[in-house]
């Protein structure tokens, strides 16, 4: 279960349409009013948000939890406290979906409680109508009747030879903790913590995407959790930024207390995680404390300066709490948070810090935005790498068995370090063919080599070797073959 919302924003400017406040039923869809300038249908079959007007445009092909439930109960109910509130609950299996409007906002607000597996639910669709909105080739999700597919039928190729995809966010990150909002313009997400990367917005010749991920089943680093998800929004605007007070930082979601929401809890029930700093930062990253239990999981960014943190409206209850330098954990402990209170805990020193070892060289390497086919990235199968002349840019990030195997790392000794025992270390963040769908995240692992000294040269004049090989796995061609992310390599 995930308490942060995720808000996707749609800015559009097209005619007018106003009507009263209130819903009808036409037969198959209950028809709802927001007392301004947005209309929308909800199926009373399935809940499938089956027509979305905006200021007189239709904009919906359609919307829906996963590729649309089958025959559920859908039920539809009135508010006048604390709010003038329609709320359409969807009833399939273990699975209960709930959308609702507030009187004079342009909001749809959807929550997802899932149960268990006997419903697949990994995410709710956003599905708009294609050319609707403008394109150009700098946006991520650029797509042209020239385009041809590389991978699936959600990485594209478009007429510049770039690779687009709702994978894949250019420049930007795309994790979970790095947006407010995600949308399309005529002018959190709560998968896998803080740092997953997952879908965020897809184009094709049929359909314009938005997507709240519930749970997606590729790379992801934790197991699904059950219960309620949301709320997360869908929000219009006449082309400017959503409502601020949307954002899951600053949203005050008191107004759904008494809504009858399946696994909602008020935060009254909640309680938070303060603490007072991080000792030993580097001061080149961002550390990002995080909360997590089989049922629940929250975060917060450190204060640059000193690390001061604050987790707000946790549900009571144990958590294994996570300080991460950058992506990469450095110290856990457990904690518990009462209700209504805070749970205030001292100066934390990381303990588990790789980089707090003392290298004899090391080498770092940053991750991709784009597939890795696309011709504005370097040859993965660069020249051998030279331990104190090479750029570390020039270190491939990611090896496949298939592409560029067998990578080479020349490096020279001191006379007193051939004089002992060496350890090679080579950190993944993920191994898996996931790394084609957009992300480097896993679960961090550090290999450790013990080299004897008799295995380095003498001759302190000549260069030492080191072949790195990805040896196991079996799968397809190319980028699809056995592959891995690596963060660092060093000699310690």
């Amino acid at each position: 279960m995930f308490l942060l919302s995720l808000l996707f924003a749609l800015a559009l400017r097209p005619l007018l349409v106003f009507a009263a406040w209130g819903y009808t039923n036409n037969g198959s869809n209950y028809g709802i009013n927001v007392g301004s300038k947005l209309v929308f249908k909800a199926s009373k079959t399935n809940g499938d948000i089956n027509s979305i007007v905006y200021r007189g445009t239709e904009y919906q092909v359609s919307s829906r939890v996963e590729s649309g439930l089958r025959a559920s109960t859908v039920t539809i109910t009135s508010y006048s406290s604390p709010a003038y509130l329609i709320k359409v609950a969807v009833t399939y299996g273990t699975l209960v979906h709930y959308i609702v409007a507030r009187y004079g906002n342009n909001n749809i607000y959807l929550l997802t409680n899932k149960g268990d597996a006997s419903v697949a639910a990994s995410r709710f669709i956003v599905r708009l109508k294609p050319n609707i909105f403008p394109h150009d080739s700098s946006m991520s999700d650029f797509c042209d009747d020239a385009s041809t597919t590389i991978e699936a039928s959600d990485i594209t190729q478009n007429s510049l030879g770039y690779t687009k995809s709702k994978h894949y966010q250019d420049s930007n990150y795309g994790r979970v903790m790095d947006f407010d909002y995600v949308g399309k313009t005529t002018g959190g997400k709560a998968s896998g913590g803080p740092f997953f990367r997952s879908l965020v917005r897809g184009c094709t010749t049929v359909a314009e995407d938005l997507y709240e991920i519930l749970f997606y089943s590729m790379g992801h680093t934790d197991p699904e959790r059950w219960g309620l998800q949301g709320p997360y929004v869908l929000s219009f605007t006449d082309g400017g930024t959503p409502n601020t007070a949307l954002f899951a930082r600053n949203a005050d979601w008191s107004w759904f207390d008494t809504l009858g929401i399946k696994g909602w809890v008020a935060d009254s029930a909640r309680g938070y995680v303060a603490g007072v700093g991080i000792a030993n930062m580097k001061s080149v990253y961002t550390y990002t404390v995080a909360l997590s239990n089989t049922d629940y999981q929250y975060w917060g960014v450190a204060a640059s300066s000193g690390g001061a943190y604050t987790i707000k409206r946790v549900v009571l209850g144990t958590y294994t709490l996570t300080v991460y330098k950058g992506e990469y954990a450095v110290y856990t402990t457990s904690v518990a948070v009462s209700a209504g209170s805070a749970t205030a805990l001292n100066t934390i020193t990381p303990n588990s810090d790789p980089s707090g070892v003392a290298a004899i060289w090391r080498i770092g390497t940053p991750p991709t935005y784009i597939h890795f086919s696309d011709p504005r990235l370097s040859s993965w199968d660069p020249a051998n790498f030279i331990v104190g002349t090479t750029a570390t840019s020039d270190f491939p990030g990611y090896m496949w068995k298939d592409v560029n195997n067998d990578h080479l790392v020349y490096f020279k000794f001191t006379a007193a370090q051939i004089a002992s025992a060496e350890t090679i270390g080579i950190g993944i963040t993920e191994a898996t063919r996931s790394l084609t769908v957009g992300t480097y995240r896993g679960n961090n692992y550090i290999y450790s080599f013990t080299v004897p000294e008799s295995e380095f040269l003498t001759d302190v004049t000549q260069w030492n070797i080191l072949k790195i090989t990805v040896i196991s796995g079996s799968g397809s061609t190319a980028y699809l073959n056995t592959g891995i992310s690596i963060d660092c390599v060093g000699l310690y």
